[in-house]
């Protein structure tokens, strides 16, 4: 099992989306108030509704710039609450093709997409 995953959200018909061929997702959405999450989080992040990549832990790892606390379970998935920005947001069942159980925390850092050279 992976300890650092990787996804690349970007907007698709107002939402935000990831992919993940390997565990079988294709424009999963970010809805519960992690959307609202990701708007606050990438406000300064240029060109993000086409993509940026979101680097996320259950342990804190280098560079990581929020800590998410487990709340409680919620419609089969998870509500997390990130302390520092005072938002909660719920996070699907997908979190279970990462973690076989809901992680206590969650640790992450976004960043702008390399550039795609031709």
């Amino acid at each position: 099992m992976n300890s650092l995953y990787v996804i690349a959200p970007y907007k698709y018909e107002g939402l935000w989306v990831f992919d993940d061929e390997r565990v079988g997702l294709v424009q999963e959405p970010f809805v519960g108030g992690a959307d609202a999450i990701i708007d606050r989080l990438v406000a300064g992040l240029p060109q993000a509704h086409q993509g940026f990549r979101l680097i996320f832990s259950a342990e804190p790892f280098p560079g990581y710039t929020l800590k998410f606390d487990w709340v409680r379970p919620e419609l089969g998935g998870n509500v997390y609450r990130a302390a520092d920005l005072n938002m909660e947001g719920w996070l699907c069942p997908a979190l279970f093709k990462y973690f076989a159980q809901a992680p206590p925390e969650l640790y992450v850092r976004i960043e702008a997409k390399a550039v795609q050279h031709p």
